[in-house]
This record gives C-alpha cells, structure tokens and sequence, in this order.
C-alpha cells in the first residue's frame, strides 16, 4: 500500500476520513544536521511496514526546539506548526527525540510545548510512539519518573529480549538487537511502579520497549529500531568532530557491537592520528567510506515488524468507528488475531 506524505496545507475529508487510510503524524524533534535523516529513516520504515494500510504522513515541528535560519526556513515549505496537530485528526503520532541540552529536562526550551503534545496524544489519538528523550518527556510529564544521567554514553547495537508476551513482541521471541544511542535512561522499577509495561529489555542497556493502555495505546522506545545501518557511524563522525573542535574533551568511544574487525583496526588508527594531531581540519580524512563498507541493519526485520503491528492496531480502531477516547473492548492480549477482534465485535461497549 501507497505511503502519502502531505506537505500540502489542505486535505479533504475523504483523505482524513476513509476508513482504509490512517493518517500518521511525525513529530521530527531531531537537530538540524539530522532532521533529514530522521524524516527519511521513518518514512521509508512506515513505507515498507504499511503492506495493508494507505497511511497518510504529516510532518509537524516544534518552534522552540532551536534551528537555523535555513533549516527553519526548508521546514517551512514542508512541515507544519505544531499548533496545527490540535485540528489534524491524526489516528497516530510518532514523537521523536533530539540531544538533550540541559540536565533537566524540564528546563529545555521546548519543555511546555512538549508537554501540550503528550496531554494531546492521550486524549486524541488511538495510540503513540514516543521515542528515546519524547519517551523520557513524556513519562516524566505524566507520572514524575526522572530519568537518570549514564556514567558513558550508552551506544551500539544491543541485545535484547522480551520480557513479556504481547503481539508487539511476537517477532522477538528468538530476540533483537536493538541500535541505542543516549546519555539517559529510565530505572524500570520506577516505570513498573507507575503502570507501566516492560516489553523488551536488555542486560546491558536496561529497558527497550515498554508500554502503557489508557485512553490510547503508547509505545516507548529508548532504542532506535528505525535507525539506517550507518545512522551510528554519522553519529560516531559526529562526535569525533567534536572532540577536534575541542567541543568535548574526551574521544568517543566505538559503538558497541558495530563493526567487524577490519573496521575496528581502521577506525582505532584513525583515533591515534586524532589524538597525535587534534585540529579541525582532520575530520575531513575521517574513513567514512572505508568503515561504511561492511556494516548492515539486522534490526530492520523487528522494526518492520513493530510498525506493522502499530499500523494494523491503527486500522482496526478506525474501523471501530468510534471516538478515539472510547476505551477499547478487546483486550491487548487479543489482538490483533481475527478471531480476537470476531469476538470482541459481539460483545457490548
């Protein structure tokens, strides 16, 4: 099935309306040298995910999350304000990160503007996807729990396993390796305690995936399933440049469990150059191609198996065709068999 994206600034009701289209909101928060790349990770993840559902994509941007001149003036031809989700009659939202700047959250720029949208989605979406920092923002909004600063940064490809039975980890009962890349985490007792739903976890990242039904579905993703196979290694040049700007004193560290050992031994001599000779200009000789080379995404069969899952759920609550607010009458561990949603439609709501 086709996957819109809208830029437009006019829709008619049929597109809104029809009942074999979803329409998504993508709330891109990421900075300006990666909001394209974010924009295009989860346009072709929703697009190869949506193989039953027309979904209808909307691009949305926060004002106060800070940008350049430039950016804010390409965002301008393509994404909306903010402000304009209220009347968008989205069925789902996705919610995305971007680096922290301050200790607390709460004392970022966007912090009240964040805050409208996460009181939005549970009122008027059928379900959200908050992902990595919109995942700490929107706990700490809802329930207080504070996320906790890393001693390292936590970054590379980790293992993880489900640590419940549920239809969005039917794909990782073998496991996944998910790619995470964050200063903070989330303590999962803190998220149990307050209802809250471990999904998936791992032994060295901690929780993955977790969830949580009230009057929409939210999945929370502190990892980065839609992640391309070199997302980590721009990150990683990224941060090197840094450190030759003298914008971090320390050389980062290679993502964990990233590159073979070809690439390993290239990236090691690189970092021995960096620190022999710290100027600017040595970024420009940084191995890009070379360690690009080898890398691949074995994380993209579960991601698209995640967004299939969300796209469906997506679709059935349409087909209900009642307010999104109205509490669902099949449980979760039902669905989304056929003969679970059969049943659930002769029962009374």
């Amino acid at each position: 099935m086709p996957l819109l994206l809208d830029t437009s600034r006019s829709a008619s009701a049929n597109e809104i309306y029809a009942s074999n289209c979803v329409t998504i909101g993508l709330v891109n928060n990421m900075p300006d040298p990666a909001l394209e790349a974010t924009e295009r990770q989860f346009v072709d993840l929703i697009r190869v995910a949506a193989s039953k559902t027309i979904v209808r994509l909307l691009l949305f941007s926060i004002p106060e999350i800070p940008r350049a001149d430039t950016t804010r003036q390409d965002m301008a031809e393509r994404y909306r304000d903010v402000s304009e989700l209220w009347d968008a009659q989205v069925d789902g939202l996705i919610v995305t990160g971007t680096e922290p700047r301050m200790k607390n959250l709460k004392d970022e720029p966007y912090w009240a503007t964040l805050s409208q949208v996460v009181d939005w989605a549970r009122d008027y979406t059928a379900s959200t996807i908050w992902s990595c920092l919109a995942a700490h923002a929107a706990v700490l909004h809802v329930d207080g729990v504070e996320r906790r600063p890393l001693a390292d940064k936590l970054f590379g490809i980790f293992d993880c396993e489900p640590a419940a039975s549920h239809p969005m980890t039917s794909d990782a009962k073998s496991g996944l390796r998910v790619p995470h890349s964050r200063y903070n985490d989330l303590p999962e007792q803190a998220l149990v305690d307050c209802g809250y739903r471990i999904f998936t976890r791992s032994a060295v990242a901690g929780v993955d995936m977790f969830a949580r039904q009230d009057r929409s579905f939210h999945l929370f993703l502190q990892g980065h399933p839609e992640y391309e196979a070199n997302t980590l290694l721009r990150e990683y040049r990224r941060d090197i440049g840094r450190y030759l700007r003298r914008e971090r004193d320390d050389y980062p560290g290679l993502p964990l469990d990233y590159f073979d050992g070809k690439a390993t031994a290239i990236a090691a001599a690189f970092r021995a150059r960096a620190l022999i000779d710290r100027r600017e200009h040595l970024i420009a000789g940084f191995p890009f191609g070379e360690l690009d080379a080898g890398l691949e995404s074995p994380w993209h069969p579960c991601a698209i198996g995640i967004y299939e899952k969300w796209l469906e759920y997506l679709s059935g609550r349409k087909a209900d065709r009642r307010p999104l607010t109205t509490p669902l009458r099949r449980a979760w561990r039902d669905w989304p068999s056929a003969a679970a949603r059969q049943a659930a439609d002769g029962v009374s709501g």
